[in-house]
């Protein structure tokens, strides 16, 4: 079998594995969590843990895959075929059976406080880890995930806003059934979920960037270069309050030398402006190597 087959198949099996592992973790956010203590999780999750609140005989897992199946047929219709909802149906799929599993496996077993404010937190904090593995699987979590994405390709509106009024719709819903203190907690969740997302996705701030303006490039450069091992790329630019000529220096550095890089900097130019920006993770020679596999 040639390489690039075996790459596919490595790489077929890994999203797989994502897929796997961010519906069991997502699933035991709600059943643990959220489900109990009527926190909505948004989206079509919220609705169903709404109405399995109003009819314990809908399963909530069972909702989610109902609720879902005309919003991936509209994704079909308009995000270009079953190849863009493939992976988000694989994981609609193992999130629903997951969740009605392990509800009665976990649900009322597991003593997690009555602290509700606390588990709309780490009920958001595994809805958001079992997000992040989906994304970088390349599929989505389905339902106003995929709503969102339609009306940005459709009608030009940023994700952004979308998102806000498809999760504000689901909170309002939340908030007439189980009170408004539950669609704040609701909204706990959200929060917290999409720190998690994010954290999964990028990665811990490990590096932080330096935009240095300085009339003493070389000195600041070598100075760099030599005793913290970093790389200096330059160019020329002209302040517009003075128009006179900088030199603009950029460097990315380990989070721990900021303190070593400021000292440089003012040993080399006491003169010079210095702005640190945060990173998540830099790629290429000094920092973690490029991932090319596709």
């Amino acid at each position: 079998m040639s390489n690039l087959s075996d790459n596919s198949l490595t790489a077929i099996g890994w999203r797989l594995f994502l897929l796997t592992i961010g519906a069991l973790i997502s699933a035991v956010g709600v059943v643990i969590f959220m489900a109990p203590f009527n926190i909505a999780p948004g989206g079509v999750s919220g609705v169903a843990v709404i109405l399995n609140y109003l009819d314990n005989r809908l399963p909530i897992g069972l909702m989610i895959l109902l609720g879902n199946i005309p919003i991936q047929l509209l994704g079909w219709r308009y995000l270009g075929g079953w190849r863009s909802v493939l992976r988000t149906l694989i994981y609609l799929v193992l999130y629903a059976i997951a969740i009605d599993w392990l509800t009665p496996l976990l649900a009322g077993r597991i003593e997690v406080g009555d602290n509700v404010l606390m588990n709309s937190i780490f009920g958001g904090i595994l809805q958001g880890i079992g997000g992040g593995w989906v994304y970088l699987a390349g599929g989505t979590q389905g339902g106003t995930s995929t709503i969102q994405r339609i009306i940005q390709v459709k009608f030009g509106i940023p994700i952004a806003t979308s998102t806000v009024y498809a999760e504000l719709a689901v909170i309002l819903l939340a908030g007439a059934v189980f009170g408004w203190e539950g669609a704040l907690y609701a909204i706990v969740s959200l929060f917290v979920g999409g720190i998690a997302t994010d954290y999964v996705m990028e990665g811990p701030s490990v590096i932080r960037t330096a935009t240095i303006i300085t009339d003493n490039p070389d000195g600041v450069s070598q100075a760099i270069m030599k005793d913290m091992g970093r790389g200096v790329t330059a160019w020329e630019g002209t302040g517009m309050f003075t128009r006179e000529g900088h030199t603009v220096l950029f460097v990315t550095v380990a989070r721990h030398q900021v303190s070593d890089l400021q000292w440089l900097v003012t040993q080399q130019d006491p003169n010079a402006f210095l702005v640190i920006g945060q990173g998540h993770v830099a790629y290429g020679r000094g920092f973690a190597p490029i991932n090319r596999e596709t």
